[in-house]
């Protein structure tokens, strides 16, 4: 592969989010093989013509899917289902494509990769293999060989797809149905009954509360509870222990005096207009433009607001304020004006790799020391710091050795040795906040797995170290009416409320029937009514979302009053005011895009319709095989 890239010059740094963008289109996901892959038959969940998708391959696609974003502990199995689904998918086209002669060359692969990654080049020279290996590495965590594999599955799938779609035509019928679909309005007047509106109103009497808590008595379960005593060693108390002379600090200033050197440097804004991949003719464009934004700058106008307005850069949005830069940290074209500007200068333009620069400088500063007297608040700090971290370690270390000799040892009496803070906890389940020590999970689980009187060993939080000790355990029990009546309470009058809202939206439904009957209905009932504006099948009903909601209401008749339907946690009746009709002058003005939209649709059903084909025939022929308990068992362990 590196040769067929050094013969063209295509090695290229590479902007993984580009690619894998392009890569993912109309997917959920895009996943990197592991090529052949081998396993146990319990790590086995597939086996596509003797290649295993393994349970290690799921993982590390979940893996790589997770640097993105945390997956939400109840959509795990449905991610893993589409993970296995793609890689199964994935070893299918690359045996249907041997059984076919379809493959990707190395050509092919190198010249996809330059025209995604033009920026890899400075004119025609190449950056770099080094620069090229990094880059992969860095933005994507792939080694080059997994990316350009990925590059080529890419690559291989697009030839799926135009083998497969590329017969596929529209008729004139088809385009005229959908833009009738697209345009087509509806208007409704509608009425909203809220459950939450209701719940006041739900009337409670005791035998009434006590038998629906009967009936669901399996919902009030009391977690178990502990009350936990703590010791704390706390850093606030040991600062007063922790003075640092002023000849401490003056020794710490000459030993790090490097620390405390400014070397030459500017504070530069900048304006920029970007060359890159751009042909002779368009950089002279590029150039043009420049000198009018420079003549701008250079008759008053807002430097800042001309960045905003004009670069190209990500400092846009500060103005384009690239901070202090110091000599040998830009390219040479740019410094060497940088630091030939006085204060408050803007330079010509300046032409770089990167394209054309205004530039202006805010501000300047010589080369030099900073005294002891400027940066003593700024050492005071460390070595108080320092000294307390190194006393709280001291002492944590004993307070340890003596937890050692007996954590059945009293807590009151390490308190009293060690001088620590006592404190105690309100009764805790396992997932309750700890206001007075933080939340990090090693303290849930110490004191889940710490008995009655036992001593933990002292664990670091921000206010210093902590012994727990637990006072007492309240076991989980089936919750008594009193205990709980808060929480039933609520419970009945929820579904009371939602049970009552169906019940007044199906009444309003029935009673509703022409224009008067419907708002006479409402008026009676005591509903609020709302006209919405016209929309199509693809826009939203304020207060209730999605028009997808009410498909139906495109072929009811006009006065007619549709099937109350729920609309996330509300009620909804609804009746047809007015259809209008797609606008036949408006079809020339969205032919195009709807033909495009057209033809999309009919080629992605039928690569649908290869896929399942496909899944379908190697099943057939032995050459699909699924362990769905090895799945499961992969599911439910995550």
């Amino acid at each position: 592969m590196f040769k067929a890239l050094e013969k063209k010059d295509l090695l290229v740094r590479i902007l993984l989010g580009i690619v894998v963008a392009m890569l993912a289109a109309g997917m959920l996901i895009y996943l990197v093989p592991g090529g052949t892959s081998t396993g146990s038959p319990a790590d086995i969940v597939a086996d596509v013509g003797g290649q295993a998708v393994t349970t290690a391959e799921v993982r590390r696609q979940l893996l790589r899917i997770e640097r993105n974003g945390n997956i939400p502990r109840a959509l795990e199995p449905l991610y893993i289902q589409q993970v296995v689904n793609q890689l199964v998918f994935e070893k299918m086209l690359e045996l249907e494509a041997k059984r076919l002669g379809i493959r990707v060359t190395d050509q092919e692969r190198a010249e996809r990769i330059r025209h995604l990654i033009p920026t890899a080049f400075v004119g025609d020279t190449f950056v770099g293999i080094e620069q090229y290996s990094a880059q992969v590495e860095q933005r994507s965590g792939l080694s080059v060989a997994e990316f350009e594999e990925l590059v080529r599955q890419a690559l291989l799938e697009e030839k799926f797809r135009r083998l497969v779609t590329a017969g596929i035509t529209m008729t004139p019928e088809e385009v005229q149905r959908e833009f009738r679909r697209q345009n087509e309005r509806v208007k409704i007047q509608y009425a909203l009954i809220k459950p939450d509106e209701l719940e006041s109103k739900i009337p409670v009497n005791d035998a009434e509360l006590a038998a629906y808590f009967e009936r669901n008595k399996g919902r009030y379960v009391v977690p178990g509870r502990r009350v936990v005593r703590y010791a704390l060693l706390d850093l606030n108390q040991l600062r007063q222990r922790a003075a640092v002379s002023d000849d401490e600090l003056r020794a710490y200033y000459n030993d790090h005096i490097d620390l405390y050197r400014v070397p030459n440097r500017v504070h530069v804004s900048h304006i920029l207009f970007k060359t890159i991949g751009k042909t002779d003719a368009e950089v002279e464009e590029i150039r043009k433009k420049a000198e009018e934004v420079l003549k701008k700058a250079k008759h008053g106008a807002k430097f800042a607001d001309l960045a905003k307005q004009y670069s190209e850069d990500t400092t846009k949005d500060k103005g384009g304020d690239l901070g202090w830069i110091v000599q040998g940290q830009t390219v040479p074209e740019f410094e060497k004006v940088a630091f030939s500007l006085s204060k408050g200068a803007i330079s010509d333009l300046v032409k770089t790799q990167y394209g054309f620069h205004i530039m202006k400088v805010e501000d300047r500063e010589t080369a030099r020391t900073k005294s002891f007297e400027e940066v003593r608040a700024s050492i005071l700090p460390i070595l108080a710091g320092g000294k307390v971290d190194r006393l709280a370690n001291d002492e944590s270390e004993k307070i340890s050795a003596e937890v050692r000799k007996s954590t059945r040892g009293s807590l009151d009496d390490l308190a009293k040795k060690f001088k620590l803070t006592l404190g105690q906890t309100q009764p805790l389940t396992a997932t309750d906040p700890l206001p007075e020590m933080g939340n990090a999970p090693e303290l849930h689980d110490a004191i889940e797995r710490l008995r009655v009187g036992e001593l933990s060993y002292p664990m670091r939080i921000d206010r210093g170290y902590v012994v727990l000790s637990v006072k007492e355990i309240q076991p989980a029990h089936a919750g008594a009416l009193a205990e709980v009546r808060d929480k039933v309470l609520a419970d009945y009058r929820h579904d009371k409320a939602v049970e009552l809202a169906r019940t007044r939206a199906e009444e309003f439904a029935k009673r509703a029937g022409s224009g008067e009957a419907f708002v006479a209905a409402a008026k009676a009932l005591v509903f609020e009514m709302k006209t919405s504006e016209p929309f199509a099948r693809t826009g939203s009903v304020p207060d209730a979302g999605s028009a997808r909601q009410f498909s139906a209401a495109f072929s009811l008749p006009v006065g007619q009053t549709g099937m109350p339907i729920l609309v996330g946690a509300n009620w909804m009746v609804y009746r047809v005011v007015a259809h209008e009709e797609a606008k036949a002058e408006d079809f020339e003005k969205q032919r195009k895009d709807i033909e495009q939209q057209v033809l999309q649709n009919k080629r992605q059903l039928a690569y649908e319709a290869f896929r399942a084909a496909l899944e379908d025939r190697m099943k057939r022929e032995g050459k699909l095989r699924m362990m769905p308990d090895n799945l499961k068992r992969l599911s439910s362990s995550s």
